[in-house]
């Protein structure tokens, strides 16, 4: 029988575990009591007791005055939310809190969208009864920060900054100190916003109710002509919406909407601050053709016609296969369907690849092979439902920031956290274990847990009996682990090894997170294989608050590779080599399609200089920042007969094109991109292209007509269904169904989508076990004796790939260069400082950058980024891959350094 309470004497059904102002809002407005201190995506806190209201219960009749935002609701309770008392103590607070704010409303920036100048016209202030505070002209203003401001003149005390600080970021900058008049909002040890260890994430300003706290943009203000759009993030895969706001054509601020399932309310500083690179002075505008080693500025039929000539000329003359497509992660997915389309359909190769297949090909390999699917099996929401969490070579509170706060939000509570990387990141500090593994030793260090938790009897015998296949095989080989050569290989002690692999084992639901420090190594695949088998192991799949979840590089990394950007598998996964689905492809597409496997791209390279390659068209990757041994892929690309690129910025890679063409930004499309689980979302074009650009799936249905091959001009929903009809688990996805929150697929044709995985069964009917043994690199079997230190690359939070976007805002201003990690140890036997330039050399080449001395990395281990073309790193990356998916091995480079005399221009 439902439980009753009452409002105003009004009978109303109230749920478990409500507060009595949730209770009141499901029934009246969300304003209907006025607060200052509750926000959406805060805990209840109950500092300015506006929401208060009189409470009488059923059983003895008699009324008090509560805070509704963290007072329960119960049975019978009556509730009066504007008793004349209640009015009474409003008013009185807020005059109060008025007394210590000044008045100068109409100069405000929040003036109209000031949440204090809401509540005390709705408590019917008109004027002040008591006599105004000393401070609230005191404070001067902190315009110290690229983004965030401060003027804590207009500071209430609700704490809500501090708390989106604790709550949200969970960076502990903000706090208050003093007491009476003399209380305020402190950052960190008494300094300014550029002084403290702000992240710029934007919680605390988009959290005031006034205008205390802010930004550079002035995100709160009244802009009476904005118009307000809802999109998604172009940067990393965690795909947090966007509002966005414009003026005449003009981007003037972006803020995180509270009902978005994927971040509510909250988002990083490239998210929320991190845009004028659209409109920067260095976007490309116009259609370019070199001619005499010149660019110069074409008309899009001039630049159309050179391509349809030259690619037709190529195909007809040397074949298909003289010709490469590589397609973007930062397009949505309808373009990079397109893309492998036109490569497929109307070139008639599979020489189609991305940065998803690049980056993450191990994980969908190893978990296709394991589970039969190589995506997420759970939602980050699973997080609310875990006890453990295991991070394996991921630093996401810097790559993935939500779900990073997310994650150490997990580790601050108290709860079980393990962590393997060989660097001590954010998370590593907070970790109940952290295993600083030697880079490249990841598959011996899961083998030492697997073996831990068989021998000591914590496997989930029921579940690999009932759901998995192999494990009698895997077990006996488990069991043989020489433990000793492993933890003399990795670095990592038996006995913190044995702790964590109970620890996972034993907790009731556990989930993974697994980053590039799993992929980008020779035994990438594996690794990935070995955390599906640790879940499977102990149970860890199909349930809430479990799973092996990958955690995407770009924005649309798993559309990208979802839409068939990868050259053995075309839209939705089919294998190209099989000749139904050719068959089916075929009747789709209306032409025949190839049927052996393409180049992936390092082979394009290889092809490009053996002379078998003769075009290619690159969309949106800066393969000569970004690829591994950048003198290879310079040679490659001037190999390469006809180069096509197209881009929002002249990049490195672009310099090296015979023609460049201008696409379009998130910013100036609609599509969709699909988050690192598996979340579907609608992408809303804000503004039209800039300049002379164009959307770069209409360039690409340009060339395709052209090219003979009639295909409709581009829209979201028109390619949608498409899609729907040609990839499997996209059947129920459409335009207007998506909604504001998207859909996870699979999408069944009635529109219900999926949460979690392998609930029953597993793609590929029972899990498969799979033992391998830990191979050393040949990266350091072939040149560790006189390249004796282990370089591996990361990303740092403010920058983003090769930051052609970042670096285009005031982000630069946060984080200016890279900059090298070495262990004060190392430092000091090189006779190196912070910030001096070490030459750090490979066999491949070498690079001068600025020492960072920090204790992040241990003895033997460097640690840089690659996101400043004047640093180039990748020039001493190496060609070493994943042996079983041609991942590049980013992680491990062998490598040696001495102090330099300054920045190496050779």
């Amino acid at each position: 029988m439902s439980k009753i309470a009452y409002i105003d004497n009004k009978p109303y059904v109230l749920q478990e575990g409500e507060t009595i102002i949730s209770f009141v809002r499901r029934y009246y407005s969300q304003n209907y009591i006025p607060t200052l201190c509750d926000a959406p995506n805060l805990d209840p806190f109950g500092a300015c007791r506006v929401c208060s209201v009189d409470v009488a219960l059923e059983q003895d009749g008699k009324t008090k005055t509560v805070a509704s935002c963290h007072t329960p609701i119960s049975e019978g309770m009556h509730i009066y939310p504007h008793s004349k008392n209640v009015q009474r103590l409003r008013k009185n607070i807020v005059e109060l809190v008025l007394t210590d704010h000044p008045l100068d409303c109409l100069t405000c920036e929040v003036n109209g969208n000031c949440e204090l100048q809401d509540v005390a016209a709705q408590v019917g202030i008109r004027k002040v009864r008591y006599p105004e505070g000393k401070n609230h002209l005191h404070y001067e203003k902190d315009n110290s920060h690229p983004y965030m401001t401060s003027d804590l003149s207009k500071c209430i005390n609700c704490y809500r900054c501090v708390r989106a600080c604790d709550e949200v970021q969970g960076q502990l900058v903000l706090s208050m100190s003093g007491r009476g008049f003399d209380n305020k909002i402190t950052k960190g040890s008494n300094v300014s916003f550029s002084e403290s260890d702000c992240v710029s994430c934007g919680a605390c300003a988009q959290a005031c109710p006034t205008s205390a706290i802010s930004d550079v943009n002035e995100s709160k203000s009244v802009k009476p002509a904005a118009q307000t759009t809802r999109t998604v993030c172009t940067y990393c895969g965690v795909g947090c919406n966007l509002e966005v706001s414009a003026i005449s054509g003009e981007i003037v601020s972006i803020q995180a909407p509270f009902d978005a399932a994927v971040n509510q309310g909250h988002t990083c500083v490239k998210g929320r601050y991190a845009f004028k690179f659209y409109d920067h002075p260095e976007r490309l505008r116009q259609p370019l053709i070199k001619k005499n080693g010149k660019f110069v500025e074409a008309s899009w039929e001039e630049t159309y016609d050179l391509i349809v000539s030259k690619l037709t000329d190529y195909r007809d003359n040397y074949g298909a296969d003289s010709i490469a497509g590589i397609s973007s992660s930062r397009c949505t997915n309808e373009e990079n369907y397109l893309m492998q389309k036109f490569i497929r359909a109307v070139i008639g190769t599979n020489n189609i690849d991305g940065c998803a297949r690049v980056c993450h090909s191990p994980t969908a390999l190893g978990m296709q092979r394991t589970f039969g699917t190589g995506a997420a099996t759970n939602s980050i929401e699973d997080l609310k439902h875990t006890s453990c969490i295991l991070v394996i070579g991921a630093n996401p509170t810097a790559a993935h920031p939500v779900t990073g706060a997310k994650l150490k939000q997990h580790a601050m509570q108290g709860k079980t956290t393990i962590v393997i990387d060989p660097r001590r990141t954010e998370m590593a500090k907070y970790a109940t274990y952290h295993l600083a593994l030697r880079p490249g030793t990841n598959v011996a260090v899961l083998n030492m847990l697997m073996y831990y938790i068989v021998t000591e009897g914590v496997a989930d015998l029921d579940f690999i009996k009932s759901r998995t296949e192999g494990f009698d095989l895997f077990i006996e080989q488990i069991k043989k682990l020489d433990i000793d050569a492993m933890e003399a290989v990795s670095g990592v002690d038996r006995h913190l090894a044995r702790k964590a692999a109970i620890a996972y084992a034993q907790a009731p639901a556990a989930m993974s997170f697994h980053g590039l420090g799993v992929t980008e190594h020779t035994q990438g695949t594996f690794t990935v294989m070995q955390i599906a088998n640790l879940a499977m192991l102990t149970g860890n799949i199909g349930r809430k608050g479990v799973g092996v979840n990958p955690l995407r590089g770009q924005n649309n990394v798993q559309g990208s590779a979802d839409m068939g950007v990868q050259p053995h598998q075309g839209a939705g996964y089919l294998d190209v080599t099989n000749p139904a689905v050719n068959n089916r492809y075929e009747q789709f597409y209306g032409v025949k399609v190839p049927q052996q496997i393409g180049y992936k791209i390092p082979e394009m390279f290889d092809a490009a200089l053996a002379g078998k390659l003769k075009a290619i068209w690159i969309i949106g990757e800066d393969v000569v920042q970004t690829d591994p041994n950048t003198q290879k892929v310079i040679k490659a690309i001037e190999s390469t007969d006809f180069v096509v690129v197209q881009e929002l910025f002249m990049t490195e890679t672009a310099k090296y094109a015979d023609v460049v063409l201008p696409g379009a930004s998130f910013l100036e499309k609609s599509g969709t991109f699909t988050n690192g689980e598996r979340r579907v979302q609608r992408v809303n074009a804000v503004l039209p292209p800039v300049g002379n650009t164009k959307v770069d799936g209409q360039i690409i249905i340009d060339v395709m007509n052209r090219m003979g091959y009639k295909q409709a001009d581009y829209t979201a929903e028109g390619m949608l269904e498409e899609i729907s009809q040609i990839v499997p688990f996209f059947a129920g996805i459409s335009w207007e169904e998506l909604g504001k929150n998207g859909k996870q697929w699979p999408v069944a044709k009635n529109g219900k989508d999926t949460q979690i995985l392998h609930l029953e069964e597993f793609k590929r009917g029972l899990g498969f076990f799979e033992y391998h043994d830990f191979a050393e690199t040949p990266e350091l079997t072939q040149h560790a004796k006189d390249y004796p230190y282990i370089l591996t690359t990361n990303r740092v939070l403010e920058h983003y790939n090769c930051g052609a976007m970042t670096r285009r805002t005031s982000n630069v201003e946060l984080c200016t260069e890279d900059a090298l990690m070495i262990n004060p140890k190392d430092a000091e036997k090189h006779f190196i400082k912070n910030g001096d330039f070490v030459c750090l050399e490979s066999p491949r080449g070498k690079v001068d950058v600025k020492a960072k001395l920090t204790d992040e990395v241990n003895q033997g281990v460097l640690s840089t980024t690659f996101h400043f073309p004047e640093i180039m790193v990748n020039n001493i990356t190496s060609d070493v891959h994943d042996t079983e998916a041609m991942c590049p091995e980013y992680k491990v480079v062998a490598v040696r350094i001495r102090k330099s005399k300054g920045m190496y221009k050779g």
